[in-house]
Formats: C-alpha cells, structure tokens, sequence
C-alpha cells in the first residue's frame, strides 16, 4: 500500500475542488517562485499558493517532492481511512474515480450531492 498513490491519483486538494489556497511559510515561497509556481499575498501578509495549482499535470502533481509544508501536513479523510486500513488501496482509489465522475458529470455548478461526497470521503465532515 502507498499512500503517495493514492495522493498522486487522485489531485482533489491540488485542483481547487477541495481548497483555494494553500498557506505558505516565509521560506517556502522563494522556492516555489523559482519553479514557476504563482505566489500571491493576502490582504494580512500571508503569502499562498493559489489553487489551482499550477504545478498539477491532469491529477499529479510535479512538484510532489518540493512541495510546501501545508501540503505535506494534509491528509483527507480517505488517506487516513487507507492509513489506518480502514480502506484497500483499490477501493480508495475508485472513492477517487467516483468523485472524479461526480466533478465531471456536474461541471461547474455543483450540486449538493458533490458537496455531501466530497464531505463525507474527502473533507471528513458528515452531514447528519
């Protein structure tokens, strides 16, 4: 089981469906300049990386090594549900397929029943 699979396959917290920024250390945003990704600066001063990322090629990231702290400490609800063995790395990654379809089949205009899905598997809040 690798847990970076599943991150690499799937791109949900990379692509702005999860997240719009990522917050930056002060020393993480030189290097990330330097790689070409797009830094930008709060209103209070708190440099981020905006979501979209543009380091994301389809669902991988390419700069998965160098990547910032804030997305380092990140895990979703479904990584850690692989990381306790909650769930297999085949069903985890069809939870991501089924998302992805989900995105795809609604557009830009997502509709509730998205939102409870990427909740429920992703975001880790459940609905009640």
């Amino acid at each position: 089981m690798s847990l970076s699979t599943l991150c690499l396959h799937c791109g949900l917290c990379c692509d702005g469906t999860l997240f719009t920024h990522v917050p930056l250390q002060r020393a993480e945003a030189a290097p990330l300049r330097a790689l070409g990704l797009p830094v930008k600066e709060r209103e209070d001063g708190t440099q981020v990386l905006p979501q979209r990322c543009a380091a994301l090629d389809g669902r991988h990231c390419t700069a998965y090594a160098a990547r910032p702290e804030g997305c380092r400490r990140y895990h979703c609800q479904l990584f850690s549900a692989l990381a306790e063995g909650e769930v297999s790395l085949p069903e985890a990654l069809a939870v991501v397929d089924g998302a992805h379809a989900l995105l795809a089949a609604q557009g830009a205009g997502r509709g509730p029943e998205v939102e409870a899905y990427l909740d429920r598997h992703f975001r880790g809040r459940h609905r009640r």
